[in-house]
């Protein structure tokens, strides 16, 4: 029985719930084959469907009307039901927006259409977005969110002239270009944002949907309608009589940056060192080199205290000795309700200072802050939920990131990803921390540096996996480390693009605080491609290479790496046991780090590596004692670090726990079909820019 001949049973039988269930089912069963099945589908449940029943319905409705089927009765459903319920809103938002543009001085044209004549009626689809339907053409058209948080094009490709942009319709793009281009008495020069609309009728439409008070606060913004654009740019001096070369350039203040550039670390050694230099000294943003995410933290909730604590600005000095910009630590300290996000603006164009890098005050956009919060490791665990079958990804340091303030507090984010070969990144992975073994990880903590199951934590992070619904992800790109040393100019210039800012000089060479002199140890200097090619035989082998390409077979495909060692078939547990069993080499390396890290902790007392003793108390209890609880302590240690042997054992203890632990995710990693993120939401992979194949040097890299 058909699925369709179910659902009418169903609801005959007055089974409302069970019915919906089987009219989407029938939806699904149709595949636009059977109008009359998808219009009673549509219908019943747009009447007694519940949640987001009703999206399916609206869905089928556009589909049918634009198929031409049943056009005037699904016209007048979808009038009934969403667009006259929103239709006095829209009127009274049209009027206001006519009203306020009537009275605009930098806008040229005063022959509004009526409400009724409009070209374009947006009929409500969620809380977030219309769907637009065009009378004239009798189609609807595609889903608009005017409040996506996406910047979708490269309004700051060139500051030479004041911005021109065309055809703008977004709310959030309107906002931007309004928050982010500075005020022509700013900078002591001309400096509008130009918005030419091509049609007339069209720009009137979006007057129903767009709110506009805040976009002409300041009067920073000048329309230019169809024809007009011939204007730009006005002569303000000739056409107003307001001369801006009068004013002084005014110093770029904390609260004017409000967007940010987030350099995210997807994995060790994955080239993040090299973007960050690539950027550095950029003249459109406040740059420093990674930072620990603990210490930028800390730092600025060191920040707050101090200035929560100064009672008197004449104490300001001596409390922030540190501090080269006395202007900047005055302008911090007087701001009311003072944020982490102020504190970090304020170190940022502190730090510029310090190295005398330069703040282009008189530039046409308020730089951006760019911000690479850095990790020791990036760890992911899997969750298989039993019920639904999902498989979770959850990490603490992405968690971090996700709850920061520091992140969520601006307005506008960009995110950009770099990905390097995982095999390459991996083997510089091991060799990294095999060149650290034997020593702290940090000097405050004193805990000895060793090899974890680096193999592991590579295959389980998969931070090219995105909720797109995140704020932190909704405007995010994925760049290939191998496109930037092999094509610098094609990457960087479409990277530029993507992060809306222009290409400049600056991004042609590498440099830290702007001295091209500095290198990161242990990294090549600037474009220097040899890390592309460079295969580690010593910290990875063939076995532990065809593991991660095999379960990263999707991330290659997707991002356009060729597999140099796994050969295309198919695993079953058996086979991944017997080649987990081949992981030498990362194996070896771990088990020699344990054993010089137990040895660190014995003659560092860091209790890593306990002395213990049991002896009887008065009473013949057995009381265990620990290290300095021991007489003749020292003696004992010694003796314990001539023999080894209880560190071996438990060397070889954790061992075998990592390779039991191996086993159980590779079996989950088996049976994975998609991932999703800790609100059950299915993971995507994030997009990868996409170069201009007239700038390549040379052919991409796979």
């Amino acid at each position: 029985m058909k699925a369709i001949e179910v659902a009418k049973k169903l609801a005959q039988l007055g089974a409302v719930e069970d019915a919906c269930r089987a009219y989407i089912l029938a939806l699904n069963e149709s595949q636009g084959e059977d109008f009359s099945s998808e219009m009673e589908a549509a219908a019943y449940l747009l009447e007694f469907g519940k949640g987001d029943d009703y999206k399916v319905a609206y869905t089928y409705f556009v589909k049918l009307y634009n198929h031409g089927v049943f056009t005037d009765t699904v016209l007048d459903i979808m009038n009934e039901a969403f667009y006259e319920p929103n239709l006095k809103q829209q009127k009274t938002r049209y009027e206001k927006n006519c009203k306020l543009l009537g009275k605009y001085p930098y806008f040229f044209r005063q022959d509004f259409p009526r409400f009724e004549d409009l070209p374009i009626h947006f009929y409500p689809y969620d809380d977030n977005g219309f769907l637009p339907f065009y009378p004239g053409e009798k189609r609807f058209g595609e889903y608009i969110n005017f409040n996506n948080q996406v910047i979708s094009r490269n309004f700051f490709k060139d500051l030479e002239n004041p911005i021109l942009a065309k055809d703008v319709f977004s709310q959030y793009e309107l906002e931007y270009l309004k928050d982010n281009v500075r005020d022509s008495m700013y900078i002591a020069r001309e400096n509008h944002v130009y918005l030419h609309y091509s049609k007339w009728e069209e720009f009137c439409a979006h007057l129903c949907v767009l709110n506009f008070r805040q976009i002409l606060e300041g009067k920073k913004i000048v329309f230019l309608v169809e024809d007009e654009v011939e204007q730009y740019p006005i002569d303000f001096k000739e056409r107003y009589g307001i001369d801006y070369s009068q004013y002084t350039v005014k110093p770029i203040g904390i609260r004017e940056v409000n967007r940010i550039i987030w350099h995210t670390q997807l994995s060790s050694h994955n080239g993040g060192d090299f973007f960050n230099e690539v950027f550095d000294n950029h003249p459109n943003l406040l740059a420093m080199p990674s930072v620990m995410m603990s210490t930028i933290q800390e730092s600025m909730e060191d920040i707050q205290k101090i200035m929560s604590g100064i009672t008197d600005r004449r104490l300001l000095q001596k409390q922030n000795h540190n501090w080269v910009n006395q202007r900047i630590v005055e302008e911090l300290y007087a701001l009311k309700d003072r944020t982490q996000k102020d504190a970090l603006v304020a170190t940022y164009m502190e730090k510029m200072e310090e190295y005398g890098i330069p703040i282009f005050h008189d530039s046409r956009i308020v730089p951006a802050i760019f911000y690479q919060p850095h990790f020791y490791n990036i760890k992911y665990r899997l969750d298989m939920e039993k019920d639904t079958g999902n498989t979770k990804l959850y990490s603490e340091q992405y968690e971090e990131i996700c709850r920061s303030p520091l992140l969520r507090s601006f307005k506008y984010i960009k995110t950009f990803t770099p990905l390097r070969r995982f095999t390459t990144s991996h083997g510089a992975t091991v060799k990294f921390g095999w060149e650290r073994v034997g020593k702290p990880i940090d000097e405050e903590d004193g805990t000895p540096t060793v090899i974890p199951d680096w193999i592991f934590m590579r295959v389980l992070n998969r931070s090219f996996m995105i909720d797109w619904q995140e704020r932190l992800f909704k405007d995010s790109i994925l760049v290939r480390f191998e496109d930037g040393k092999l094509n610098p100019v094609a990457t960087f210039t479409a990277l530029a693009a993507f992060l809306d800012i222009p290409y400049t000089s600056s991004m042609t060479y590498c440099s830290i605080y702007g001295s091209q002199d500095r290198v990161v140890e242990g990294n090549v200097k600037g474009f220097d491609p040899a890390t592309v090619y460079r295969t580690y035989d010593e910290y990875i082998n063939n076995a532990e290479r065809v593991f991660i390409e095999y379960f990263f077979r999707d991330a290659y495909s997707f991002y356009g790496y060729d597999c140099q060692y796994y050969n295309g078939e198919e695993f079953t547990e058996t086979d991944i046991i017997e080649l987990m069993n081949e992981f030498t080499t990362h194996d070896k390396y771990m088990r020699d780090s344990w054993l010089e890290a137990y040895k660190y902790g014995a003659e560092n007392d860091t209790g890593l590596l306990e002395v213990t003793k049991e002896v009887k108390d008065a009473e013949g209890n057995t009381i265990i004692l620990r290290n300095e609880e021991i007489e003749n302590y020292q003696e004992a240690k010694n003796m314990m670090l001539d023999n080894l042997s209880i560190a071996k054992n438990l060397t070889e203890n954790h061992i075998k726990h990592v390779k039991e632990l191996r086993v159980y995710n590779a079996k989950l990693l088996l049976k994975v079909k998609s991932f999703f993120n800790r609100n059950g939401q299915p993971l995507r992979m994030m997009p990868k820019l996409e170069l201009d194949p007239e700038l390549l040097e040379q052919p991409l890299y796979h």
